[in-house]
């Protein structure tokens, strides 16, 4: 099924790798006009280059509310129109080489501080930017979050796990909120997937190792790939959705229902 999102207008933070990318090229294939957003411009230029005329690119740190304003007013003034909020940007305290997740006591203050500002304060800053411009527009439109199976259980890392658990439960409230603007709101939760923000590099010769053993705890035994996500995320956007809100779904090889027998 193709033209899931024909003739709407979407931004999408994170845009320059991973998750963002992948779901840039995917809303553009179903139709939509996109604003690639990331705070690295030159990966999101490099995503606009792969989509084509049908995307624009802009440097946007999530943290800061003007940057996300910015982000949106160039949807409106390059295509007319918002219909798409895709809040997918977002951090995680870098893992102890060699050693793994860091613990609670060890996490540095600032890095905290950081993941707190992207995490959940940028995903506040994309929904209010979206609102504002959605009531200018007369209501309606979507809002993804991507948030994660951390939010859901606990799984990677306490503070990675406790921003996570504030945008799911950000995305259920706010959804009842707006539900009389005829706005929706819905969050993915992805589990294990190997993206530049992790600290990984999906390109490394290591790559297969590490993607193997993230698929060894999901029961359907395979990591989320960036796409998986993205495809979530569409379908929570469009129209096949459209009485659909406040839902945080799991993209996670069936992780959050539970362990597989004799495991």
């Amino acid at each position: 099924m193709q033209g899931l999102l024909d003739g709407k207008v979407a931004v999408i933070t994170g845009a320059g790798s991973g998750v963002g990318r992948a779901a840039a090229l995917l809303f553009a294939e179903h139709g939509a006009k996109v604003v690639c957003a990331d705070i690295d411009l030159a990966n999101a230029e490099a995503t606009v280059a792969m989509v084509g005329d049908a995307a624009r690119a802009i440097r946007c740190d999530v943290a800061d509310p003007a940057s996300v304003d910015a982000a949106v007013a160039l949807a409106v003034a390059a295509f007319g129109r918002l219909d798409v909020m895709y809040n997918n940007a977002g951090i995680t305290i870098l893992p102890v080489p060699g050693v793994g997740l860091r613990k609670l006591v060890d996490a540095p203050a600032d890095e905290m501080r950081r993941v707190q500002e992207v995490n959940i304060n940028g995903v506040v800053h994309g929904c209010q930017s979206a609102i504002r411009q959605f009531a200018a527009q007369g209501g309606g439109g979507a809002i993804v979050n991507t948030a994660s199976v951390a939010g859901l259980i606990g799984y990677g890392g306490v503070v990675y796990g406790a921003t996570k658990g504030a945008v799911t439960s950000l995305t259920r409230a706010l959804a009842i909120e707006v539900a009389d603007q005829n706005v929706r709101v819905n969050s993915v939760c992805p589990a294990g997937m190997l993206t530049h923000y992790s600290g990984m590099d999906p390109d490394s010769p290591h790559a297969d190792r590490i993607r193997d053993g993230m698929g060894r705890a999901h029961p359907l035994g395979r990591s989320i790939d960036p796409r998986d996500t993205a495809a979530a995320a569409l379908f929570l956007a469009s129209d096949l959705a459209s009485n659909i809100t406040g839902v945080n779904l799991p993209v996670d090889g069936g992780l959050s229902a539970g362990r597989k027998t004799g495991a």
